[in-house]
């Protein structure tokens, strides 16, 4: 079954998702559903990843509480932002994160996080410097930008990678 589907999860994710933007259910759906989930993961064994190693099951849904609850807040403070609530001068910057994972799937994790919330944007990650260039939509104190990645994200993707 291995040879057949080399990224069991990944072949099923895709079909799941297939299925989410399609929004139908047809037969034709499910062939083409079928044949992305079994011939992109074959792609995957090109770059032969290494398989992410978990720390701490118990971090991932507190990361994932942390998250939601900060989208949240982003969503509202964007929207306030765009509509006028909140009027007076805004401050749009560029801001370096400096950082201690080096995991990749950290990383990679850290930066769906942070471009998923409204807001901010992973701009570029500098690997020799280990520093992060985000952009922040609203930036009012970037020592605080600093300390809630580090702190809020970086903490807990240490805890559930290295």
């Amino acid at each position: 079954m291995r040879s057949l589907f080399p990224y069991p999860l990944l072949s099923l994710s895709l079909l799941i998702m297939w299925f989410l933007l399609t929004q139908s259910f047809a037969v034709s759906t499910l062939v083409f559903a079928i044949l992305v989930g079994t011939i992109v993961p074959f792609s995957m064994k090109i770059f032969n990843p290494e398989k992410p190693r978990i720390r701490n099951i118990g971090a991932i849904f507190r990361l994932c509480g942390v998250v939601l609850r900060d989208i949240v807040r982003s969503n509202i403070a964007v929207f306030s932002i765009i509509v006028g609530y909140k009027r007076g001068h805004r401050t749009s910057d560029f801001i370096e994160v400096p950082l201690q994972i080096q995991n990749v799937y950290a990383l990679s994790a850290l930066a769906m996080i942070v471009t998923a919330t409204p807001g901010t944007l992973w701009v570029q990650y500098d690997a020799e410097n280990k520093n992060l260039l985000l952009h922040v939509l609203d930036l009012v104190d970037e020592e605080a930008w600093i300390q809630l990645i580090k702190n809020r994200y970086e903490r807990l993707l240490m805890e559930i990678f290295e």
